[in-house]
């Protein structure tokens, strides 16, 4: 008997990863528009043209990022859907669906910077690469592919579970399914 997971969205987790990447935004501006005058000990020995590049930075990074969390805060489907046919994955701005039991060769536990991710190793990376539409979104699979071996990866940050709640489930069903095609 296969079992089905449906894993929400969480609009409260997603409403404060977008108030955080607007904060951002705004800090941007601030350096962009007034390097002489933002007196942090960090920057108060840096030149304000070096300033003004970091201020337009974060506000291109953070106001991108902030345009997809907008996005995905009136998403209606499921963040992550784990069933019979594989992992279908829509939790973040890289997820591109379904990832198919037999495409899937591993799983395991990725942590950059605190933060913790299931990766989900594939035999055919090129293939789910492609499935992606947007250029941003298949820059950073690519990205994610050449450092960590592989392009898809799922965190919790937009889930209404925990990261330990996931991994289970995740690790649970690998062994259910994808080992069972194998045999």
């Amino acid at each position: 008997m296969n079992e089905n997971f449906k894993i929400p969205l969480s609009k409260n987790k997603i409403t404060l990863l977008f108030i955080g990447t607007l904060i951002f935004v705004l800090l941007g501006f601030w350096l962009a528009i007034d390097p002489e005058n933002f007196r942090v000990s960090v920057f108060r020995y840096r030149s304000p043209e070096l300033i003004r590049i970091v201020g337009v930075i974060g506000v291109t990074f953070f106001g991108v990022c902030s345009f997809f969390i907008f996005k995905k805060m009136f998403d209606k489907k499921y963040g992550l859907i784990i069933d019979k046919n594989g992992i279908t994955d829509n939790s973040n701005a890289t997820s591109i669906g379904l990832v198919k039991w037999e495409d899937i060769t591993g799983i395991r536990v990725l942590e950059v910077v605190n933060q913790k991710f299931v990766m989900i190793d594939i035999s055919n990376p090129e293939h789910y690469i492609g499935l992606k539409k947007s250029g941003i979104g298949k820059m950073t699979m690519k990205a994610n592919y050449n450092k960590y071996g592989s392009p898809i990866s799922i965190t919790a940050n937009s889930l209404k579970a925990d990261f330990k709640e996931v991994w289970e489930i995740i690790k649970k069903q690998y062994e259910k399914n994808a080992l069972q095609q194998r045999v």
